[in-house]
């Protein structure tokens, strides 16, 4: 996921580029986005319509959960699998991997997923009311490598205190690098954050947490000696 500037100046969650669309991809757009796949609109979003729940069911009330920036949707679809009680609002723009992710959902039979297909932070600011997450998901944005590109990263100060305001008390933000420069900015940015607590015992990061799976991708780099950086906050007030 990449987090350009707009022309307006404000940090997006994504940056556009161009991407081959398999046929199985095309398909799951084209019969199961009426399904799973959510429209932005400019008003708080009704979790209980979005997720197919009558009024007097249960899971009305279940955890919920935002993902910004899913890839190809392998990470969200293991772990909607495994916490089957939570419900899963997974935010990304990239039509091969939207489609992946419907694909999926689809063949693992998930129930508790839904996808948008619009910048995150317009969902978080105008979908997402205040005070209402307990969790959010952000796994390997895009580090924007080069000094002069760390402007166009998406942890930055002002998102954050986003993320912190649309939390709930007790609620967490799990955060993944594998690039340790952003993994050093993100602890700052994050340890910055007043409402935010650092779960690790020293305030630095943490063990990855088991309900993370490691990717293929992951797993390459990690042969590789390469380093994955995991933190984990959680909402004080």
């Amino acid at each position: 996921m990449n987090t350009p500037r707009s022309h307006t100046g404000r940090i997006r969650s994504f940056v556009l580029r161009t991407g081959r669309t398999t046929s199985a991809q095309q398909r799951a757009l084209e019969t199961l986005s009426s399904a799973l796949l959510i429209p932005f609109q400019p008003m708080q979003l009704d979790w209980a319509q979005a997720f197919g729940l009558s009024s007097i069911s249960s899971d009305k009330n279940a955890p919920r959960i935002v993902e910004i920036g899913f890839g190809m949707g392998e990470t969200t679809a293991s772990i909607a699998a495994a916490r089957p009680k939570d419900q899963f609002l997974a935010l990304d723009v990239h039509s091969p991997g939207v489609g992946a992710l419907l694909k999926r959902i689809d063949e693992m039979g998930l129930t508790n997923v839904r996808v948008m297909r619009h910048d995150a932070v317009e969902v978080l600011e105008q979908m997402i009311a205040p005070n209402t997450l307990d969790g959010v998901h952000i796994f390997f944005p895009d580090p924007w490598h080069k000094k002069r590109h760390h402007k166009r990263r998406l942890i930055q100060a002002p998102f954050m205190k986003l993320l912190a305001e649309r939390l709930k008390v007790g609620g967490y933000l799990h955060l993944a690098t594998d690039w340790q420069e952003y993994a050093e900015q993100m602890l700052t940015i994050g340890n910055a954050e007043h409402r935010l607590s650092n779960t690790s015992p020293n305030k630095t990061y943490v063990p990855r947490p088991a309900y993370r799976p490691v990717t293929k991708f992951e797993n390459r780099g990690l042969n590789l000696g390469h380093g994955v950086w995991d933190l984990v906050y959680q909402k004080l007030r």
